[in-house]
């Protein structure tokens, strides 16, 4: 069986790494609900080695995060290897390369996604990584760059060939974007390739436990990683691991909603600045109150808050 290359549970759960979404106040939360691993926003190798101060603070994390990757994008070889090295110093349990994200502001400069059209260059940043750094390295990605092209199955070999330790992969190409239906067939068949012996982590529309546990079965991963179904609910990681033990799901009270809600918030105002955090908190309340009743007022007045006490008025009970 697969070994992860940090110390976690038999079948991990990991909270995805998403821009503006998974800083530390967020993370936190979603490890008290259950997440094993948990990873920084991605961090731009570019702005890493400029010394950007932003791109800095998103590395600081405590050790009640644990196990914690950064994660980092980049494009030039040189720049993704310093920066490497910068997020390793920060002693993290591992370095993750971000070969995933589709968003234009990202391919269009040729990291992300992007080097998913280009895989001999993929390989060769991938392995100066490897080399620079005395942590694991893993890799994110996706399936390939579109639908005519999904080269997963032979990348992963690639990868694992240059010393990279574990492989998340989301089962889309970048042309889908986020739209229509993840393919985890081809996730299954790096799984079912008998010269793979990493970890294979499956990503993409997992939203449910009962998904969750289905898709651990059928494919075969060695874990799983929840994005966008995470957002404004925390409250999922406990769902997917009781269901995972056979136990009961316990129920979301609106009680809990506002309290974890206003917590994130109030963690956020401290580590980031209260502007910021109410900004940021703006993609979450979706999730937080999705299908409570006769909210609409009150979300209206959320996305019109502008200090951390304009949001706990809104939010009384």
């Amino acid at each position: 069986m697969p070994v992860f290359p940090f110390p976690t549970t038999d079948f991990p759960v990991f909270l995805a790494p998403m821009e503006e979404v998974t800083d530390a106040s967020f993370r936190r939360i979603c490890k008290s609900y259950g997440a094993d691993v948990v990873i920084s926003e991605f961090v731009s190798s570019e702005a890493l080695i400029r010394d950007v101060e932003k791109s800095r603070k998103k590395m600081a994390f405590d050790d009640s995060e644990r196990p914690f990757g950064i994660q980092i994008f980049g494009y030039d070889e040189e720049s993704l290897r310093r920066a490497a090295e910068i997020a390793a110093e920060q002693r993290p349990d591992f370095v993750d390369i971000n070969w995933g994200c589709p968003v234009k502001k990202v391919v269009s400069k040729g990291a992300g996604a992007a080097i998913l059209k280009d895989i001999p260059k993929m390989v060769r940043l991938t392995a100066a990584v490897v080399k620079a750094v005395p942590l694991p390295v893993t890799v994110k990605t996706r399936l390939g760059w579109e639908e005519l092209n999904k080269p997963i199955v032979e990348v992963a070999e690639m990868l694992q060939d240059v010393g990279v330790q574990m492989l998340s992969v989301h089962g889309r190409t970048r042309s889908q974007m986020y739209s229509g239906t993840a393919d985890w067939t081809l996730i299954g068949e790096i799984k079912k390739n008998p010269r793979m012996t990493i970890p294979i982590v499956g990503n993409g529309d997992l939203d449910s436990g009962e998904k969750v546990a289905a898709y651990r079965d059928c494919y075969g991963v060695d874990g799983v990683m929840v994005g966008r179904a995470a957002i404004g609910n925390p409250f999922i990681f406990r769902e997917i691991k009781s269901v995972l033990a056979g136990e009961e799901v316990p129920s979301v009270t609106y009680e809990e909603r506002v309290s974890v809600c206003l917590k994130h918030l109030r963690d956020a105002a401290e580590i980031k600045g209260e502007r910021p955090a109410v900004l940021e908190m703006r993609k979450q309340y979706g999730g937080y109150f999705k299908g409570i009743p006769h909210f609409k007022e009150t979300k209206l007045k959320l996305m019109a808050a502008l200090t951390v006490k304009e949001c706990e008025d809104a939010l009384k009970y």
